[in-house]
């Protein structure tokens, strides 16, 4: 069900997140279907090897990292073909005009940035920065690796294609993991997400843990919008989740076809503010 949203929208928030017949539905079909087919434990394995902060691949403010993602456009999202930019800019301004803290407004700004990994990645790792070629390890809904696979995903036909749900250690509701052992010790597929959680703690941010939690988590909509993987919750994952949320009300709603109604120019002094109040460095490793 959609969220109770108190703002207005682009359009009825019913016809968000349509994924039967919307204007993108064959790019975002086979986006799914190529990223439930390959995304499996030994894979998150070897990306989060790949993207190891041990030795970082490159360093640039986040300003500059904006200027790389102008032209990228999600292959996953069905609401808007627009630059990946032009949404992360709608999402933190919506949650301006809200009034919530100025560290969720720099989540809303910089929780897609993880895509930025396209500028590393390989057409057979699924990072290929256009909407034309693979993004299926870039965006998109996440879901846990290593557990069976919910039917409460989209496009749940394409579950079976996974590969380790024909592995015994991966296809039970506990899998390889343990009754309650909480959100943190979960593997999720890769993508931007998780990429980026790992980038910030790197960085030494100190965005706060429920803005943390929001980047890490807000693609897994199995979770938080389709009741899965509650087997593994805490008390600290309920509240959390209250947090992740909030926080995708304003990711998902705030989504308008018509752009912007500033520029980036007139926008970037206040977000760099928040910046450098949350980062201890202007160039950060990625």
């Amino acid at each position: 069900m959609p969220l109770e949203v108190d703002f207005q929208t682009a359009k009825p928030v019913e016809d968000y997140r349509n994924y039967k017949d919307s204007f993108r539905h064959e790019i975002v079909e086979n986006h799914y279907r190529a990223m439930r087919s390959n995304q499996t434990v030994g894979f998150v394995e070897k990306m989060n090897q790949k993207y190891s902060f041990a030795v970082p691949r490159t360093k640039m403010t986040i300003r500059e990292a904006f200027k790389v993602l102008e032209t990228y456009v999600d292959s996953s999202d069905p609401d808007v073909s627009l630059p990946n930019m032009v949404h992360m800019l709608q999402t933190a301004e919506g949650i301006r005009r809200a009034g919530h803290p100025d560290w969720f407004q720099l989540v809303g700004l910089i929780h897609d940035m993880g895509k930025i990994m396209f500028l590393w990645g390989a057409e057979e790792d699924g990072q290929i920065g256009t909407a034309e070629g693979p993004q299926w390890a870039l965006g998109g809904d996440t879901w846990v690796v290593g557990c069976r696979i919910p039917d409460c995903t989209v496009f749940p036909q394409f579950n079976a294609l996974n590969p380790d749900m024909n592995d015994e250690r991966y296809n039970t509701e506990l899998g390889m993991y343990q009754q309650g052992c909480g959100f943190e010790n979960l593997q999720f597929a890769y993508g931007h997400d998780e990429y980026l959680y790992r980038m910030l703690v790197a960085n030494k941010t100190t965005i706060p843990e429920e803005g943390l939690a929001m980047i890490r988590y807000h693609s897994c909509y199995p979770w938080h919008t389709g009741g899965a993987y509650r087997q593994f919750m805490t008390e600290k994952d309920q509240e959390l989740m209250k947090w992740v949320l909030e926080f995708n009300k304003f990711d998902l709603y705030t989504k308008d076809q018509a752009g912007l109604d500033a520029t980036v120019e007139d926008l970037w002094p206040y977000y760099q503010s928040l910046i450098e109040k949350y980062f201890p460095s202007s160039e950060l490793a990625w």
